[in-house]
C-alpha cells in the first residue's frame, strides 16, 4: 500500500468501495476453508464399512452451495477492489496531464518526451497493482493464510509447529529482498526512461539520420541502451525468480513435512485419514497466500518506487499562474508598450532583453527584426506569458501584464510559432483548433488568406487528409501556411508571426502579407522576421540586436538612418543576387 501525498487521498476517497470489496474477500476466505473440512468428513465416511448416504449428500450440496457463493462473491470484490483501481488509475492520469499543461516552458526545457511518458505507462501501471492487486494480495494473504494456519493448527499442533520452520525462512528471504528488489526496479525504470527517450528522439529525427547516413551507427547506440535495459530487466528478475525458489523450496519441505509426520500421526497417533486430506486441503490453500504475499511485496516495492518519481513531477512548481491581485478585464485593446523591458530566463546567466522600449498601436502591423539570437522569439515568450517577469515593464492596453489573467491575455493572440507544429490530425481541424465547434467557411477563408487552399485542394482528402506526426506530410512550406491559417481561423486581436514565412518564396510571401493587410485592419499583427522582404511594408520596424533596441521606424526611415540595418539590406541583396546567378547559370 502507498502512503504517500498525491496518493493516500484515494484510500479515503474509496474508502466504500475498498472496505465493501476487502469486506466479500474475508468472508470468501473464511466460506472457501469450510471445503476441506466437508472433504475430510466425506473421505471418513467413505472409509467405513457403512455410508451415511444423507450425509453424503448433505456434505455434497453444501459443497456446491459454497462454490457458487465463492463464484459471486469473488466477482463482487473484484469489481469493488479492481474496478477502484481502475479509476483511480484514470484520476492520476488526468490529474498528471492537467498538471503538465500548467508547468513552466523551463521544465520540458530540461526533460524529455521520452522519459516524461515512462510516468504515464510503467509508473502509473505500478501505482494501479498497488491499489488493486497490492490489496487483494495483502489482505488475501493475511486473512485467508491466518485462517489456514489456524485450521491447521486445530487439526494437529505438532504437525505444523514443525511445517511453520520452512515457512519462517521464507518470510526472512521475502523481507531481506524487498529493498534489493525496489533498487533494481528503480535501476530497470531509469534504462527504460533512457531508452524510450533515445528512440522517440530517432523517430522525430529519422530524415535527418537517413540524410547523413547515419541509420548503422543509430542501430548501434540503440542497441547499447536496449543491452542496459536487458541486464537491468534480468538483474530484477533474478531477484524475482530467487524468491520464486525459495518459495518452492519452503514449500516442498512442507509438503515433505506433513507427508512424513502426517503419515506417522495416522498409523500412532489417532489422526484419521480425512484429517490428514483436510490438513493437505489447508496447506495447498496456504500456498496461494505465500505467493500472495511475496508477490505483494514485489508490487509494494515496485510501486513505492514509481510513487517517488510520479510524487517528483507532480511535486513540480507550476510557476507561471496568476497573481493574486490579477484583474479580469472584459474588452482588451491591442495595444503594447513595453518599459525599460529586461529579462533572463529563469536557468540562465545573462539577460536575453535589456532595457527594451517601444510601444505598438491598435491596428498597427509590425516587424521584430534581428539578427539570430536578437532576442526576438523571447520577446513573443513575453507577450504569451510563457515566463514571469518584474512588473511594470510590458503593458496591454495600459494594463501591466503581469496583472491580467494569463487566459484573457492568450485569448487575446493567434500565435503562428517558429517550429510550425500541426498535429497528427486533419488539416481541417488542425486549422479550426482555437474552436469547439469549427465552422466550415471560416477554416475555408482561412486557408485562402494563408495562401494554402488551392495547395489542400489538390490532396486526394482536401481538408480531411491527416497529417502525419509534427504534420511530416506536407511541406514545410505548406506547414508554415496551415500555421498560420490556424492562427486566422482564431481572429486575434493581435496576431504574432514568429519567422512564419520563411519556408514560402517572396511571391507567397507577398500574397500572404497583402491579405493581411486588408483583414487585419483595426487589429495589430506583429511580423518576427529575419528576412527584409517580410517587414518593408510594415507600418513599423523594430530592429532588435543582442537583446537590446537599436532602432525604430518603418523601411525608409531605417535605410537613412540605421547603420545595422542597412548592412542587412545589402547582404540580403547580395544574397538575392547570388541565387539569381544560380539561378540563370
Amino acid at each position: 500500500m502507498i502512503f504517500r501525498r498525491h496518493f493516500t487521498k484515494y484510500y479515503f476517497k474509496y474508502l466504500w468501495a475498498f472496505l465493501i470489496g476487502i469486506a466479500v474477500l474475508v468472508l470468501i476466505d473464511y466460506i472457501q476453508l469450510l471445503i476441506p473440512e466437508s472433504v475430510g468428513l466425506i473421505i471418513d465416511e467413505l472409509d467405513k464399512d457403512t455410508i451415511n448416504r444423507a450425509l453424503m449428500v448433505e456434505k455434497i450440496t453444501h459443497i456446491i452451495y459454497i462454490t457458487l457463493i465463492i463464484v459471486f462473491g469473488r466477482f463482487l470484490w473484484r469489481v469493488a477492489i479492481f474496478g477502484t483501481s481502475r479509476r483511480i488509475e484514470y484520476e492520476i492520469r488526468n490529474k498528471m496531464f492537467l498538471h503538465a499543461t500548467r508547468l513552466p516552458q523551463s521544465f520540458y526545457s530540461q526533460e524529455k518526451v521520452g522519459g516524461l511518458m515512462t510516468y504515464f505507462i510503467n509508473d502509473l501501471e505500478a501505482l494501479r497493482m498497488a491499489y488493486g492487486p497490492g490489496i487483494l494480495m495483502l489482505i488475501d494473504g493475511l486473512v485467508l493464510g491466518g485462517l489456514a494456519v489456524y485450521k491447521m493448527f486445530s487439526l494437529q499442533k505438532t504437525l505444523t509447529y514443525y511445517a511453520a520452520i520452512p515457512m519462517v525462512l521464507l518470510i526472512i528471504v521475502m523481507v531481506l529482498t524487498g529493498r534489493i528488489m525496489q533498487m533494481k526496479y528503480k535501476a530497470r525504470q531509469g534504462a527504460f526512461e533512457s531508452l524510450s527517450d533515445f528512440t522517440q528522439e530517432n523517430f522525430s529525427g529519422i530524415t535527418v539520420i537517413k540524410a547523413y547516413v547515419r541509420e548503422i551507427k543509430e542501430a548501434m547506440f540503440f542497441r547499447k541502451k536496449n543491452l542496459e535495459l536487458y541486464d537491468k530487466d534480468l538483474n530484477f528478475v533474478k531477484t524475482m525468480i530467487l524468491v520464486q525458489i525459495s518459495i518452492s523450496i519452503a514449500i516442498n519441505a512442507v509438503i515433505l513435512v506433513i507427508i512424513g509426520y502426517g503419515g506417522y500421526a495416522v498409523l500412532y497417533s489417532g489422526l484419521s485419514i480425512g484429517d490428514l486430506t483436510a490438513y493437505l486441503s489447508y496447506f495447498f490453500t496456504l500456498i496461494w497466500p505465500t505467493m500472495a504475499l511475496a508477490q505483494f511485496i514485489s508490487i509494494h516495492n515496485q510501486a513505492k518506487a514509481s510513487s517517488k518519481r510520479i510524487g517528483a513531477f507532480l511535486d513540480e512548481k507550476v510557476t507561471v499562474t496568476d497573481e493574486l491581485d490579477s484583474i479580469s478585464v472584459s474588452k482588451l485593446r491591442p495595444r503594447i508598450r513595453a518599459n525599460n523591458l529586461t529579462f533572463k530566463y529563469p536557468d540562465g546567466d545573462k539577460p536575453v532583453l535589456k532595457n527594451v522600449n517601444f510601444e505598438i498601436n491598435e491596428g498597427e502591423m509590425v516587424g521584430i527584426l534581428g539578427r539570430t539570437g536578437s532576442g526576438k522569439s523571447s520577446l513573443v515568450d513575453l507577450l504569451l506569458r510563457i515566463y514571469n517577469l518584474d512588473r511594470d515593464m510590458l503593458f496591454i492596453d495600459e494594463y501591466d501584464i503581469m496583472k491580467l489573467k494569463i487566459k484573457e491575455v492568450r485569448d487575446l493572440i493567434g500565435y503562428v510559432p517558429q517550429d510550425n507544429f500541426l498535429f497528427s490530425d486533419t488539416i481541417y481541424n488542425n486549422i479550426g483548433f482555437s474552436h469547439d465547434i469549427v465552422d466550415k467557411e471560416v477554416v475555408h477563408d482561412s486557408a485562402k488568406l494563408a495562401d494554402v487552399y488551392d495547395n489542400i485542394m489538390d490532396f486526394s482528402d482536401q481538408f480531411d487528409t491527416v497529417l502525419g506526426e509534427r504534420g511530416t506530410t506536407v511541406s514545410g512550406g505548406q506547414k508554415q501556411r496551415i500555421s498560420i491559417a490556424r492562427a486566422l481561423a482564431k481572429n486575434p486581436e493581435i496576431l504574432i508571426l514568429d519567422d512564419s514565412v520563411s519556408a514560402v518564396d517572396t511571391k507567397t510571401e507577398e500574397a500572404i502579407i497583402k491579405n493581411l493587410h486588408k483583414v487585419r485592419k483595426g487589429k495589430t499583427t506583429i511580423f518576427i522576421a529575419h528576412r527584409i522582404s517580410t517587414v518593408k511594408r510594415m507600418d513599423k520596424i523594430i530592429l532588435l540586436d543582442q537583446g537590446e533596441i537599436v532602432a525604430i521606424g518603418n523601411h525608409k526611415t531605417l535605410l537613412k538612418t540605421s547603420p545595422l540595418y542597412q548592412d542587412m539590406v545589402k547582404r540580403q541583396e547580395l544574397e538575392s543576387m547570388v541565387k539569381g546567378e544560380e539561378v540563370h547559370a
